[in-house]
């Protein structure tokens, strides 16, 4: 169903469940980490989402919006973070990794990039460079007409308007701290091994379809 048809009403967000069992990731990321992360950080944001939509519905009824620059910003926040995380948890699959881009994807992707060696070169130095907790985040940019690797450092904050996430890595400590203590860099060579590449196709081809004029024009 096309979710412009079903809206979620507003506050009534929920945690969408994992689309494997806590084990699935494992050897690469730990039952233990996939279960914290999910059911804590993940169930964080979409309650921090809840809420902020709430607060923002109850200052439109009473016309008072003393706290809005404050429920705006955690509207942002959450809003990002229960985003972002859900295509985090779809964009990895038991056994999908162990390859390359397909099709259409691939196509993109050597056209974007030079080859999938470069991408992929690309994508885990600017993941590893994130400064401080983010997101490397592969997206469509529907005005430029292609794919590009961004680093998104506060995630409420996306680094270029238009941007369509396809791709995600969390990069967060809590994504990796109890297996790869102080080592990001293992964990995204690990995360390597779990990327759904059926599932980065299909949104590709999705949101290849949206088109907007060339910025400059």
């Amino acid at each position: 169903m096309n979710p412009i048809d079903c809206p979620v009403p507003i506050g009534r967000h929920q945690l969408p469940p994992l689309p494997y069992s806590y084990r699935a990731l494992e050897p690469y990321i730990p039952s233990q980490i996939v279960r914290i992360h999910h059911d804590i950080h993940h169930r964080g944001y979409v309650n921090g989402l809840n809420t902020a939509e709430q607060k923002l519905a109850e200052a439109r009824r009473d016309g008072d919006f003393s706290l809005v620059r404050h429920w705006e910003r955690e509207l942002a926040y959450n809003g990002s973070g229960h985003f972002l995380h859900t295509l985090y948890w779809l964009n990895m699959c038991p056994g999908e990794g162990r390859g390359a881009a397909q099709g259409d994807l691939a196509a993109q992707l050597e056209k974007d990039f030079g080859s999938f060696t470069a991408f992929r070169e690309q994508f885990t130095a600017a993941s590893n460079k994130v400064a401080g907790n983010g997101w490397g985040v592969l997206v469509w940019q529907a005005p430029f007409g292609r794919l590009e690797i961004l680093q998104a450092e506060r995630h409420e904050n996306m680094t270029q308007w238009g941007a369509i996430p396809v791709l995600t890595v969390d990069v967060w400590e809590h994504a990796y701290y109890l297996e790869y203590p102080a080592s990001r860099s293992d964990y995204i060579e690990a995360w390597w091994n779990l990327v759904n590449w059926r599932d980065v196709g299909r949104r590709f081809l999705k949101v290849r379809a949206w088109k907007l004029p060339p910025c400059g024009c």
